[in-house]
């Protein structure tokens, strides 16, 4: 079975903040376990050359436009499908905001950084900001 990041369904198994995690005013819409970045206010990741957004911290709850919520920079999040257990994770391409993918983007100019690995076929440990920014060449 492929990898699949169903965008619904997600649950953070593990905060990684301790008892108060950080918080960011979105500036859009967003699910539970969406990668964030910023890009004129914190909005989807997306690893797509043109309309990059570098994933810099994890939803731990959904919301809308303007609504403030808790992120993690180093969650473990449950609800994928199909991972292989110890294979990195990236921002996804295309028009996936937010979600995630075991394949490295690979077109020039893509935002290629290592964001995570995959602890068994449904649980993702995340671990960004802990690699330099990277677009593939």
């Amino acid at each position: 079975m492929a990898f699949a990041d169903p965008a619904t369904g997600r649950k953070i198994i593990d905060a990684g903040r301790g008892t108060e995690p950080g918080r960011v005013t979105l500036a859009e819409a967003c699910k539970v376990g969406d990668v964030l970045g910023y890009d004129s206010g914190w909005k989807r990741a997306l690893a797509t050359t043109g309309t990059a957004i570098q994933g810099r911290v994890v939803a731990l709850q959904g919301g809308a436009s303007g609504d403030v919520i808790p992120v993690s920079a180093n969650p473990v999040v449950g609800g994928y499908t199909g991972a292989t257990p110890g294979n990195y994770v990236y921002v996804a391409e295309g028009t996936d905001n937010g979600k995630i993918t075991e394949t490295a983007p690979d077109t020039s100019g893509d935002c290629d950084v290592i964001i995570g690995v995959a602890l068994s076929a449904t649980e993702v440990m995340f671990f960004l900001n802990s690699r330099v920014d990277h677009t593939h060449a």
